[in-house]
């Protein structure tokens, strides 16, 4: 897997892509502190109050708006800004769970971040630049029924979840990718999730 180089002085850069493709694999692969979208996922209790619990994932059901202020301020330099992350034994998000450096290079990722929405538009202003991934769709989608079953849904669920909900998510995903600074294959044997 080979990644492009991070271009010198840049303060937030964005890795996006299909549900499953590996961002948060890639993410960590760089050794650079990391805010993922997940963390702004609105509680269950939240999704509840909404109608949304059933389309957990999409678009709807982030505090997209909360999730831009906190990069706003990762990007100003701000001392001791502290990002949510999603605890996934939990499937909740955590407040104050990760400190953010106010000097250097800050990766984001999550699916979401060149949506063409007013809400979604607001993430993509405060990145210098964004890598979109892409691979092999029926490995990201084993991928994805996998991690549903080690968290608890049957395979016959998972399945179901990733047809319902997954996929009609990477197709948004899919539809901003032209937004992105770079579009970065991680097929292969040294993929994000890849046994080999």
């Amino acid at each position: 897997m080979t990644l492009p180089d991070v271009p010198p002085g840049t303060r937030l850069l964005g890795i996006t892509g299909a549900p499953g493709v590996g961002k948060s694999t890639v993410a960590a692969a760089l050794g650079l502190p990391v805010v993922p979208m997940d963390g702004f996922h609105y509680a269950d209790v939240e999704l509840v109050r909404r109608g949304l619990l059933d389309r957990k994932g999409a678009p709807e059901t982030f505090d997209a708006p909360g999730y831009a202020a906190l990069l706003r301020r990762v990007r100003a330099g701000e001392e001791d800004v502290v990002a949510p992350m999603f605890e996934r034994d939990l499937e909740q998000p955590l407040a104050g769970a990760i400190p953010v450096p106010p000097t250097g290079t800050v990766v984001t990722e999550g699916n979401y971040l060149l949506l063409d929405e007013p809400r979604w538009r607001a993430v993509r202003e405060t990145l210098d630049v964004v890598w979109h991934l892409v691979t092999d769709d029926a490995a990201r989608i084993e991928r994805l029924v996998a991690r549903h079953v080690a968290f608890g849904k049957s395979p016959e669920e998972a399945r179901a979840w990733v047809a319902r909900v997954d996929e009609a998510n990477a197709r948004l995903v899919e539809a901003a990718r032209d937004r992105a600074d770079a579009i970065v294959d991680v097929s292969g044997p040294d993929a994000p999730g890849s046994s080999a």
